[in-house]
């Protein structure tokens, strides 16, 4: 992690949420200045853990600009567990084992920082993170419900 990537890593959490459920249950999510501030809060979060926080990106070649693929951060709760924020892949590059990718290395971040267990949250209808998520060992311990707004049609 450094400081200098978090406006890029802001854009990603855009461009992998702004067209999801997630930026209707969290409206930041919709808005490139949203992903700045809640970037901003997670980066000064007390317990924010640099080596469980990554950004991905793809540049085909030296001359072209990179892509911004996915991101993820990682925080140490009060609890003192791994709390994982925001796991995102860009549409484009969805299916590609990214996902699966961030989310090992942000466990490898935790564990390097001494916490032995993790956790994460997902909107119950994004189907495709939940089976991941069950994939790499995560269970249900808890449902939360949240009144939102119908998404536009």
């Amino acid at each position: 992690w450094d400081d200098s990537l978090l406006d890029a890593c802001a854009k990603a959490k855009y461009l992998c949420f702004r067209d999801e459920i997630d930026a209707n249950v969290f409206p930041c999510l919709g808005e490139l200045e949203g992903c700045r501030r809640l970037m901003n809060e997670i980066r000064r979060k007390q317990g924010f853990l640099p080596g469980a926080t990554w950004l991905i990106t793809y540049q085909p070649n030296r001359r072209g600009r990179a892509d911004l693929c996915g991101t993820i951060q990682g925080v140490c709760d009060r609890r003192g567990l791994g709390a994982i924020q925001n796991v995102g892949i860009t549409p484009p590059h969805r299916g590609t084992g990214l996902g699966t990718g961030l989310i090992l290395r942000a466990l490898e971040g935790f564990r390097q920082a001494g916490l032995l267990r993790a956790y994460l949250e997902v909107t119950s209808q994004n189907t495709g993170a939940i089976r991941l998520y069950r994939r790499l060992g995560f269970q249900v311990t808890k449902t939360v419900y949240k009144a939102v707004e119908a998404m536009p049609a």
